[in-house]
């Protein structure tokens, strides 16, 4: 039951990255300017592509949490499922001390748990 918990985090957090690299590569000058209100509207048209590249890298983590939800070695799912959360955790994380604290809530926590989900099942 607690692997069946850790993969819908997985999905959860992936369709979240899905959501950030739609927002950053895609909405970046219309709807990221109602969602990132601190950022100064003026940097946004400046900013496209800058963040239009940190879309496809949160893409890139979307696939590969996705990824590894179709692993059929069970040892291999789980490695790779955790590294991906682990890179999303460092990012939230960094997120979290370098920009906004809202990050680590958002990014940050739902990684967290899917790790310690992967963990429980792993060694209970």
């Amino acid at each position: 039951m607690i692997l069946l918990f850790a993969k819908i985090v997985v999905v959860i957090v992936a369709l979240l990255h899905i959501y950030f690299l739609w927002l950053e590569m895609f909405a970046w000058t219309t709807k990221a300017k109602k969602v990132f209100r601190q950022f100064p509207e003026d940097l946004f048209e400046p900013t496209k592509t800058l963040a239009a590249n940190q879309g496809l890298y949160n893409g890139f983590l979307a696939a590969g949490l996705l990824w590894s939800l179709f692993i059929q070695d069970p040892i291999w799912q789980i490695n790779v499922a955790l590294f991906f959360l682990v890179c999303v955790a460092v990012a939230g994380i960094y997120g979290a001390l370098t920009a906004s604290k809202k990050i680590l809530v958002v990014q940050g926590f739902p990684a967290l748990l899917g790790i310690a989900l992967f963990l429980l099942h792993l060694f209970l």
